[in-house]
């Protein structure tokens, strides 16, 4: 086995290597399990909150397909922050912040231990993105496993995900429901563990991992309690073990076209604008050339097909029992939007992979092709005088695609709350919030608390907001983000005013304030930037690093 132990055999074999063998033998590995290949589950379990509460289960099925397929299994763990949880709250800045460290902390253990291989276990939304950067650091044969989704709950005979939570907030906040509902939908929305159960940022990422062919066509759209995941990870430990025999690495799998791949399954399916950040720090990571104008020209060459929540009808346990996201390879290469011919962790191409999606019969989940939801994806890129550097929006065919109104302008997330739940908001309006971006926030916090609230207080359909900051997968409506420059780099979006007529338009992709470019230039000037929230520790220290929101909030 020694030509398959490139790594490993260098910290643990030799006689100069009996202080590392001990110390091994102490944990239960003998000199049997040593001469395997040294194949490491990194887990991102945790207790705080249900995305990731049931890898830790989950991983032993995974270690017994290594030791199956003649490998030794090493598990260890990252760090991982519930969105969900921290949602409307300062520690939701912690969220983006957690996927360098999450990163960081894969690629630390691998590197330091010399290992052979790797299966990352992910769930909640920025444990996947994490794992996939330090799979490209360390480009050893290794595959991402995605925990899977939760179930819908069940509430007066209909489905729930957190996203009804959130717009059940505002709702009770306007007066349209009472407390006792509030609490109905509460006690009902997440019934087990799994991720969130919409086509929000953790089953987007998992759709997007399997049409970039570093995760098992298949693994993911199994929902996390289903009997048949326990099944899946058995075969991801076994496949651990058949890469290091293959010698298949991350970079022969990630490239220019298999991230277009994975950005038209986001398309396609309506998934969160967390994406277009996520793949532009992974193309960074690559060493891919990769821009902001190439979302919006995939998206505009693909049609939306999958009706998934929030903008559609069903949720991931739903696309799973239609056929799963080999299905929806299937329909981008029925339409001529997948590039075939990209290899996957399998070893068979992605175009291989999407002929052999079994589709359900009388399915309604993925439209066919002939009949999408409609001709564009649901991802547009702005720009104008308030986002020189871009904007991003999801629209899922519904939406108003111009609005033009007066500014109402909040410097942090926690004041617009009061507003919503005051009345004092009101119809026409633009919600501008900055000081919220990679830098300002720091850690460009998701806003669904305020999206969903304006959306359950009703004011979806006439009130639109923007902000340097971004949005939950969950989010709907005309809400733009990740406004760049963001207002604490000395973007426009930091001096508009009250009362500034913002126009915008998703048709001519523009997102423009009535002001000259010599007022804003002289407002620029005038302007004296709020004081660094945190002087020191790791968020000052990300605050420090981290580059724009428009090339992917990178900090290297």
């Amino acid at each position: 086995m020694s030509e398959l132990r490139k790594h490993s055999k260098t910290i643990v074999d030799g006689p100069a290597r009996a202080g590392a063998r001990a110390m091994y033998k102490a944990v239960g590995y003998g000199d049997d399990a040593l001469a395997k290949p040294l194949i490491g589950i990194a887990n991102t379990w945790t207790e705080l909150g249900p995305c990731n509460y049931h890898l830790r289960e989950l991983a032993a099925f995974v270690k017994q397909g290594v030791r199956e397929a003649g490998g030794t299994p090493l598990e260890y763990n990252t760090v991982t922050v519930s969105d969900g949880i921290t949602m409307g709250t300062e520690g939701m800045k912690t969220s983006l912040v957690s996927r360098e460290v999450i990163a960081d902390s894969i690629e630390l253990v691998a590197r330091g231990h010399m290992l052979d291989g790797l299966v990352a276990m992910t769930g909640c939304d920025k444990t996947t993105p994490g794992a996939v950067l330090a799979l490209g650091r360390l480009d050893i044969p290794s595959v991402v496993f995605y925990g899977g989704s939760i179930m819908p709950g069940k509430y007066q005979n209909r489905d729930l995900t957190i996203q009804d939570v959130y717009e059940a907030i505002g709702a009770h906040a306007k007066g349209s429901i009472d407390a006792a509902e509030l609490e109905g939908i509460e006690n009902a929305a997440c019934p087990g563990a799994g991720s969130c159960g919409g086509q929000f940022t953790a089953n987007t990422m998992a759709t997007a991992i399997e049409l970039l062919g570093i995760a098992r066509m298949g693994s993911g759209s199994i929902p996390a309690m289903d009997p048949r995941k326990n099944e899946e990870a058995v075969e991801i430990g076994k496949l651990a073990v058949d890469l290091v025999r293959r010698d298949l690495r991350p970079s022969q799998i990630v490239t220019r076209q298999s991230i277009e791949n994975a950005i038209a399954s986001i398309a396609t399916t309506g998934g969160s604008t967390n994406g277009i950040l996520h793949f532009l720090a992974i193309a960074h990571e690559y060493g891919i050339e990769l821009e902001l104008e190439d979302f919006q020209e995939v998206s505009s060459r693909t049609p939306l097909m999958v009706s998934l929540k929030p903008g559609g009808l069903f949720v991931a346990s739903d696309l799973h029992d239609a056929g799963g996201i080999a299905l929806v390879a299937r329909r981008l290469k029925e339409v001529g939007g997948l590039h075939e011919d990209c290899l996957t962790v399998t070893g068979k191409s992605i175009g291989q992979e999407a002929d052999d999606a079994v589709e359900t019969v009388g399915q309604e989940v993925v439209r066919p092709a002939s009949k999408p939801i409609k001709p564009t994806g649901g991802l547009v890129i702005l720009q104008g005088n308030l986002a020189p550097d871009g904007c991003v929006v999801k629209l899922a065919g519904y939406e108003r695609t111009r609005h033009v109104g007066p500014a109402r302008v909040f410097e942090r997330e926690e004041d617009v709350m009061p507003a919503i739940e005051s009345g004092s908001i009101a119809g026409g309006e633009v919600v501008v919030i900055r000081y919220e971006g990679p830098v300002g926030g720091p850690g460009m916090r998701e806003m669904l608390q305020v999206t969903a609230a304006i959306v359950g207080a009703g004011l979806g359909e006439s009130v639109a907001l923007i902000t340097d900051g971004r949005f939950s997968g969950a989010t709907r409506g005309l809400m733009l983000g990740h406004v760049s420059p963001e207002a604490a780099c000395d973007g426009p979006i930091g001096i508009v005013e009250d009362g500034d007529e913002i126009t915008i338009d998703t048709e001519s992709r523009c997102l423009e304030v009535a002001l000259s470019d010599a007022e804003i230039a002289s407002r620029l000037e005038a302007r004296r930037a709020p004081e660094p929230r945190y002087k020191m520790g790791v968020m000052a220290k990300y605050a420090r690093l981290v580059s724009s929101a428009s090339r992917g909030a990178v900090t290297c």
